[in-house]
């Protein structure tokens, strides 16, 4: 197929085996024999800047637009707390807690074996499926008539939207070579900062259809939430762009490029479907630190998320200002989650910047848990939401980049997302009533869990960098460089994924 490829662009077969999706099970630009002799470069700087940007374009919008979705239907209770929920739905003490809770750890369980399914069949399906699934979860979450009817439908939420995040993260890297994902993966991301800021507003107006059809309006918040992910997701199968090889959009010559551009980045590694890279993904030391610092990390996303309107309200705003006071943070915090992510791919880093976003978001909950002065804890949640929003994809992207192999890869970002997500778990409970209107020992959670990701990134940091040195020093004493190593001696340790001595870790 190499071969085919490098004679000419008009020889590309699409017809080929290894592009049946019945046959192949997973049509993926990466699942090409990587085994047979480099493809020649084809496209200039030029040029393929002009290809990213029209990947970008067709690709980014729409998968940004379903996160957005996906983050506003997970995070609307926050907003319909406060348009009295709690009252109607009879729930006292800890139970809105609980209500929070419940859904991160079906969210963890759905997340490995919906990326295995995404390697499995096609992206255009399977995100297809999860949307309408949490659509019909959502809207249904309008009818609930008691306490244990909103756990039930928190639960069946976070199985229905636990594949979507880690499924869209290693779909993108179908598509780009590894340090060109982290930008794309923050504008995914950025959505979820849109969704705080747009959350507020919508909020703010559905909650004047209090009454309307005998519906308090935090009902009609779940409700027309619910429908609008409905109608995005019943044109999901036609608007996702499964593969390079199947792209429409793309010409020959395209096609044959990005797939070029995937297999030169891919270094010769192995991607069968072979459970052994299972196995190597759940014995890798370095994800499940990854998986720590993520705990780190999520949960204080999750904890702004949930609790920023409660938060601002109990600086001595109304329901209604807090509601429009989320906005300018998450504003703040899109912009960061772009800027941020931006320079970290231009300059192939991404350490130092988390260290970086670590410190900016320790100083934001600082301002809050130090100062009484509701302005000062008003400037504290732009710091806290923007270190923290622009952490998420950062560090997905870290972990993209430093896992060796197709299906490893897969379910090594499955692994991050979803043990990071038990954060969610710990979120929950961080923000209780009887800690109102200060919550210091809630902020005092979360300036904790960042320092200890903190401490996690300058320790991976300094650990991989010396790894890449280790491995420069053992090529130089077989007299052999990355620049001259050989096609031969690539394939001869493909199946070792990132333990391969040709591998270099990004830091």
């Amino acid at each position: 197929m190499a071969a085919q490829m490098r004679n000419s662009p008009a020889d590309l077969d699409l017809t080929h085996a290894e592009y049946d999706e019945k046959s192949h099970g997973f049509c993926n630009s990466s699942d090409l024999d990587h085994t047979s002799t480099p493809i020649t470069p084809s496209f200039d700087k030029l040029a393929t800047k002009k290809l990213l940007q029209k990947l970008d374009l067709h690709l980014i919008p729409f998968l940004a637009l379903i996160y957005l979705l996906c983050f506003l239907d997970r995070t609307n209770v926050g907003n319909a707390r406060l348009f009295h929920m709690e009252k109607d739905l009879h729930m006292i003490g800890l139970d809105y807690n609980v209500a929070l809770a419940i859904l991160f750890p079906f969210y963890v369980a759905a997340e490995i074996p919906s990326n295995m399914m995404m390697k499995r069949f096609r992206p255009s399906v399977w995100l297809t499926i999860i949307m309408i699934c949490w659509s019909i979860v959502m809207i249904s979450m309008g009818f609930i008539q008691n306490f244990n009817g909103l756990l039930a439908a928190r639960a069946a939420l976070g199985f229905a939207e636990g594949g979507l995040f880690p499924g869209v993260s290693y779909f993108i890297t179908m598509w780009y070579k590894r340090h060109e994902c982290g930008l794309r993966i923050a504008f995914f991301f950025s959505a979820a900062t849109a969704a705080g800021a747009f959350g507020g507003l919508v909020a703010r107006g559905i909650s004047e259809m209090d009454g309307v059809g005998g519906y308090a309006g935090w009902r009609w918040i779940f409700i027309l939430e619910g429908v609008l992910t409905l109608c995005v997701g019943s044109c999901a199968y036609w608007v996702i762009k499964d593969y390079p090889s199947t792209a429409m959009f793309l010409t020959a010559d395209e096609k044959v490029e990005v797939e070029r551009r995937l297999i030169a980045d891919n270094n010769s590694l192995s991607n069968d479907f072979d459970i052994k890279y299972v196995y190597q993904a759940l014995c890798d030391w370095k994800i499940w630190v990854n998986c720590i610092m993520t705990v780190g990390i999520f949960t204080p996303l999750y904890s702004i998320s949930l609790f920023l309107p409660t938060i601002i309200k109990q600086l001595g705003y109304s329901n209604n200002t807090a509601q429009l006071m989320t906005v300018p943070p998450y504003v703040v915090a899109c912009l960061c989650t772009l800027a941020g992510n931006y320079f970290s791919d231009k300059m192939g880093q991404r350490g130092l910047f988390m260290i970086g976003f670590e410190l900016i978001a320790i100083a934001g909950f600082l301002l809050l848990i130090t100062n009484g002065i509701p302005h000062v804890q008003y400037a504290g949640t732009f710091l806290a939401a923007a270190g923290i929003f622009t952490l998420v994809p950062m560090i997905g992207a870290w972990n993209c980049n430093n896992i060796g192999g197709s299906l490893k890869r897969g379910v090594g970002i499955a692994m991050q997302v979803g043990i990071g997500n038990l954060g969610g778990v710990i979120a929950s409970f961080v923000y209780q009533t009887k800690d109102q209107p200060r919550f210091v020992k809630g902020h005092a959670i979360l300036i904790g869990l960042t320092t200890m990701s903190l401490v996690l990134t300058i320790f991976m940091t300094t650990y991989l960098r010396k790894e890449n040195s280790r491995r420069d020093i053992l090529l130089k004493q077989q007299n052999v460089t990355l620049d001259n190593y050989s096609e031969e001696m690539k394939i001869e340790q493909r199946e070792k994924g990132d333990n391969a001595i040709f591998f270099r870790f990004t830091v």
